[in-house]
Parts: structure tokens; C-alpha cells; sequence
């Protein structure tokens, strides 16, 4: 417990806080629009893979100018964008709202890796507990959109982020040379196609898990809170440990958790937790890739999880067995990657 404790006292690990909540609202105002504008309609079953495209997908691409010009502070714009689109989604222009409101949340997320990654020395909790926010932030969302809140009142919410972005400014530094996790061994290039493919594979997981038990609100809220908690340890728990002892518990140990757990709760969320974790993990290894670029490794992420999420909108597994055989392979494939392309000594306490 002394390693943990002593991670999440590192040099400038407030801003991963500041920015856990900055990630948060961002989150909570999109999925607002988001579930509002989907409703109950059948037609609009879609728009959460027009919301991810437009969301997703540009994020390597921002990540890439806010590699070359990082002083331009592209988080407020992004707290900008996002407050405007909400704004024109509560006047009725949906459709144009939620383009914005997905370039403001990705200008954000963008933002948001550069100052973790960034300013944390080398290590992963800095970035893992900002990404975690999303996941709070997505639930808390989808819930607002069933209430009667005025809409007012969640665009000033939003305008909070602005002193949150201010603060981690205040801290950030600008150096990613101490990543080094990656097995220098193997091409640099493959290394970043494989775990690419690992985000992918995370991504259609994550969506595409069977989870039966989760019928009820307060299940669906422990399912969003499993993830975020999940992917806050990843990083935290690689700082403590090294990223190849994580990256083994991680994705083998979740294997029969999330195999037997469609119909029990607990049992799924363990395995659900513990997958999780892989994401800072990959994170780690293409920032230890793209040193230079660490917004374009972030974006490279983003861009897996959205060719991960885009079969579940296409092709559903529906046999137990299926979905079995189809989680096992693929979590063994992880595994075998992760372990080929960390290097063995991955605590990074000399870098």
C-alpha cells in the first residue's frame, strides 16, 4: 500500500485531478445532448457512431497541431466549442450542436493528455486519472438527460472548466523523454500498429462485453464507475508495480470474469475493472514511441477505440459460446503483444 500511496503523491499529480474533472464535465454536458437527442427513437440508433466519429477520430489531428504549436491553449477553445453547441442544442439546432459539441470535447481531450503526459515525469497516473473522469462524466450524462434541470444551468457547469485548465497550466511542464516502456528491440512503427490494435480490441470489449445483469440504474451507474475506477488503477497500479506485472494481471486475470460473468454482476465487474487497466498502459507505450508527439499518440488511441466500437453498431454475438470464444482469443493475443513489446524492466524509476 506504500507504493500506491507514494504514486499518488508524485510531482504534479494535480493536474491529472484538475483535469479528471475537467474530463468529467466535458463528458457530462456530450452525452446530455447525446441521449437527448437519441431518445427513444428506433431511427436515431446512429447517432452514437456519428457522436464517436466526429468526436474520436479527429483527435489524432488536433493532437498533431497541439504537438506543433502548444502554446496555443486549444482546451479553452475546446470548453468554448462545447458551451456553444450545448447552447445551440437547447435552442433546437441539433444536428450542427452535436457536431460542435464533438470538436469541443475533442479539442479537450486532446488538451487534456498533453499536460498529463506531459508534465508527469515519465509515468502513467497522471493520465490514467484524467481519463477515468470520462467515464463518471458519461453516466452522470445520460442521467441528467432523464431529469428536468434547466439547461442554463449545466452551460455554467461547463464554463468551470475554464479555471480547472488555467490552474494545470500553472504546473505543466513539457517534457515526455522519460517515457521508455516500449522493448527498443522491435520497431518503433510496429510497436505502434500493435498497440493500436490492443486499444481496438479494448474498445470492441469495453461495448461489447455480455453483461445480462445490468437491467437497472443503479447496475448501469456500477458498470460506468467499474470502467472509470478500472482505467484510473491501470496507470496507478503500473507506477506501483511495473507495466508488464500489470499488463499480466490485467488482461489474463480479467479473462474469467469476464467469460462467467453475463449473469453475475460482481463477477463481471472484477473482469470489467481489470481490463480496464490496459489503457494506460497502451498510452504508456505509444507515448514511449512518439515522444514527440505525445497528442498524436493519445489521438492513435482514440482512433482504436472508435474501430473497436464500430462493429457493435454492425454485428452483435448473441451465443454465450460466441461471445466466449471470441473474448478468450482476442485476450490472449493482447496478452502475447503487451508482453513482446514492453520492455522487461518497465518500472521506469531510473528514466
Amino acid at each position: 500500500m506504500n507504493k500506491i500511496f507514494n504514486t499518488l503523491k508524485q510531482p504534479n499529480i494535480n493536474i491529472g485531478y484538475l483535469y479528471f474533472y475537467v474530463h468529467f464535465i466535458t463528458e457530462v454536458l456530450c452525452f446530455y445532448v447525446l441521449s437527448k437527442i437519441i431518445g427513444n427513437s428506433v431511427i436515431l440508433w446512429m447517432m452514437p457512431f456519428v457522436y464517436d466519429a466526429f468526436a474520436f477520430v479527429p483527435q489524432s489531428l488536433i493532437g498533431y497541431f497541439c504537438d506543433k504549436y502548444p502554446k496555443v491553449n486549444i482546451g479553452i477553445i475546446g470548453v468554448i466549442l462545447l458551451v456553444i453547441g450545448f447552447i445551440l442544442f437547447c435552442i433546437e439546432i441539433s444536428y450542427i450542436a452535436l457536431i460542435i459539441v464533438c470538436l469541443g470535447n475533442a479539442f479537450i481531450h486532446v488538451y487534456g493528455a498533453e499536460a498529463t503526459l506531459r508534465s508527469s515525469n515519465g509515468k502513467l497516473s497522471h493520465s490514467a486519472i484524467f481519463v477515468s473522469g470520462g467515464s463518471f462524466g458519461v453516466i452522470t450524462g445520460k442521467l441528467l438527460a432523464k431529469s428536468h434541470l434547466p439547461f442554463i444551468i449545466l452551460a455554467i457547469v461547463g464554463l468551470t472548466m475554464i479555471p480547472f485548465i488555467l490552474l494545470a497550466d500553472c504546473n505543466k511542464e513539457n517534457d515526455t523523454s522519460k517515457f521508455n516502456y516500449h522493448n527498443k528491440n522491435i520497431n518503433p512503427l510496429l510497436i505502434v500498429f500493435l498497440a493500436v490494435f490492443v486499444v481496438i480490441v479494448r474498445g470492441y470489449m469495453g461495448y461489447g462485453i455480455p453483461t445480462s445483469w445490468n437491467k437497472t440504474i443503479i447496475q448501469t451507474i456500477l458498470l460506468y464507475v467499474t470502467m472509470g475506477i478500472g482505467k484510473a488503477l491501470g496507470g496507478i497500479l503500473s507506477d506501483s508495480f511495473g507495466m508488464r506485472k500489470i499488463a499480466i494481471i490485467s488482461v489474463l486475470g480479467s479473462l474469467p470474469f469476464l467469460l462467467f460473468g453475463d449473469n453475475y454482476m460482481l463477477i463481471s465487474l472484477i473482469g470489467i475493472a481489470m481490463f480496464s487497466m490496459t489503457m494506460s498502459i497502451t498510452l504508456g507505450l505509444l507515448t514511449s514511441v512518439l515522444k514527440k508527439t505525445p497528442g498524436l499518440a493519445f489521438g492513435l488511441t482514440t482512433i482504436g477505440l472508435f474501430l473497436g466500437t464500430a462493429p457493435i453498431f454492425f454485428i452483435k454475438l448473441n451465443t454465450f459460446w460466441m461471445s466466449a470464444l471470441v473474448i478468450s482469443v482476442f485476450t490472449f493475443i493482447c496478452l502475447i503483444i503487451l508482453l513482446i513489446i514492453i520492455r522487461k524492466d518497465d518500472l521506469n524509476e531510473s528514466n
